[in-house]
């Protein structure tokens, strides 16, 4: 395609094309309407001129009979301007005027008529008035038409020239418009394609002008930092994956062949095939969370949200540990208020809620080898504002400021925590169900010990309304 058709194909060009039609219809509309109107004033003004010619010849008539009427319109005649005149005989004759010639039969009208006249041998377009006068003599007053009529040509000649220059206008408008607009999209696609060849890095180009195209381009390079870290994020997983499953494949071929290898009784068997049974599980494990995480990034749990209590299911999450935090010696509280509605899934919030608890338990109460001076975790949901606020505070050695960034990551593990066991996917998907559900997770600082925050979007509910008091029965 030439560059010249590319121009034409642009949406830019028909854009301006079609409002050089609409611009074109509306100078037709003006124009003819400003000829109509400037034909009405001088039809008007010409009728007014007639009448007033009229009324000064009747007072002549009236004063003077027919012999005055003659001598006033003979005195007219030779003062230049565009009064017509014409007194005739019953028989049509003329007496006086100025008028040569009129076509045939219309000195015998009475009334206003639009007439044509003959003058020196030329023909002209007049208004006049007829009148019948006593004795059967007929008078014509009329005035020439032919400078109005001037105006007519000198109209259509200003629409033709406004629409030819309106076209050429806005057709050379129209293209460099256009080119314009396609100089910014082709470079916009040649960046675009070195992003599609591999290079997820790059960003299209801004114009800094803020128009749409801008905007466009904005949203555009938000969606490709978001596919970018998306590919990184994958690549980091799959790493992470054949790094976190080598381990436990090498101990469980390792264990297996070290059975066949030196035999041993049932029971050796039994027990080598319950440590299999372990590493397997522990895989399982880990596909399970990494799905679950899959599935809140890409979505999926958004056709299964409803409103319901997120209070209730933080206190059976509470329920659940308790008995956990109990026989590990650590003091459990909840801090929970009622009816903290929340619009989401509660399958993914309460497994949220139940990872920071999880988590809490294992890495902020210590170890037999490193106790804290606190043994406690506090799981606790009030409403701040427009959110709801799920927190998991504990009182251990929490986590330094340069890595609260990172721990919400697939597979990271802290060094501190890397003797415990653990996949390093628990914060990766509370922080995925926060996403899926508007919200945000933050990782702060519990002076001592970390406490980590849900903050989901509340729902307002209606409060149910107070049952009236009851009356006692009256005594019978």
């Amino acid at each position: 395609m030439t560059a010249l058709g590319k121009l034409f194909r642009t949406t830019a060009f028909k854009i301006s094309l079609a409002y050089l039609v609409i611009t074109s219809i509306g100078a037709v509309i003006v124009l003819v309407s400003v000829g109509w109107n400037i034909k009405n004033v001088v039809d008007q003004s010409v009728a007014q001129t007639v009448d007033a010619d009229t009324v000064g010849l009747s007072e002549q008539y009236v004063d003077g009979g027919i012999s005055r009427l003659a001598e006033v319109i003979d005195q007219r005649v030779k003062q230049p301007g565009a009064g017509l005149y014409l007194l005739t005989t019953h028989a049509g004759e003329p007496i006086v005027g100025n008028v040569a010639s009129l076509p045939l039969g219309v000195i015998d009208k009475e009334g206003v008529v639009e007439t044509t006249y003959e003058v020196k041998g030329a023909r002209h377009h007049a208004l006049a008035r007829i009148f019948a006068l006593s004795g059967g003599f007929r008078l014509l007053v009329g005035h020439d038409l032919t400078e109005g009529e001037t105006l007519r040509p000198i109209l259509w000649h200003a629409l033709v020239t406004s629409l030819v220059w309106l076209t050429v206008i806005g057709t050379i408008g129209g293209l460099v418009v256009a080119r314009r607009v396609l100089r910014r999209v082709d470079a916009i696609a040649v960046d675009a394609r070195k992003i599609a060849d591999g290079d997820l890095s790059g960003r299209l180009p801004l114009a800094g002008t803020g128009d749409e195209l801008d905007r466009l381009v904005e949203n555009l390079n938000a969606m490709l930092a978001r596919i970018a870290e998306l590919v990184a994020g994958m690549k980091q997983v799959s790493d992470n994956v054949a790094h976190d499953l080598k381990t436990p494949l090498t101990r469980l071929r390792s264990r297996a062949e070290q059975t066949l290898r030196t035999g041993g009784t049932s029971s050796d068997y039994r027990e080598a095939l319950e440590k299999v049974i372990e590493d397997a599980d522990s895989m399982i494990r880990i596909f399970n969370a990494l799905l679950m995480i899959a599935r809140a990034e890409a979505g999926a749990g958004r056709d299964g949200m409803a409103d319901f209590d997120v209070a209730s299911v933080a206190s059976d999450v509470g329920e659940l540990y308790e008995p956990v935090a109990e026989s590990r010696d650590v003091t459990f509280e909840g801090e929970i208020d009622p009816n903290l509605y929340v619009h989401g899934s509660r399958e993914l919030i309460g497994q949220a809620i139940a990872n920071l608890v999880d988590n809490a338990l294992k890495y902020g109460v210590g170890s037999e080898t490193d106790p804290v001076a606190e043994r406690r975790v506090t799981l606790s949901a009030k409403r701040r504002g427009a959110m709801v606020e799920i927190a998991v505070a504990d009182r251990g050695p929490g986590i330094a400021t340069a890595d609260r960034g990172r721990v919400t990551d697939r597979f990271v593990r802290l060094e501190n925590s890397r003797s415990l066991p653990g996949s390093g996917l628990g914060l990766s998907l509370v922080a995925a169900v926060c996403r899926l559900h508007n919200g945000e997770l933050r990782v702060e600082d519990n002076a001592p010990g970390l406490r980590i925050v849900i903050a989901l979007p509340a729902v307002n509910r209606p409060q149910p309304a107070a049952l009236p008091p009851q009356r006692e029965p009256a005594p019978a």
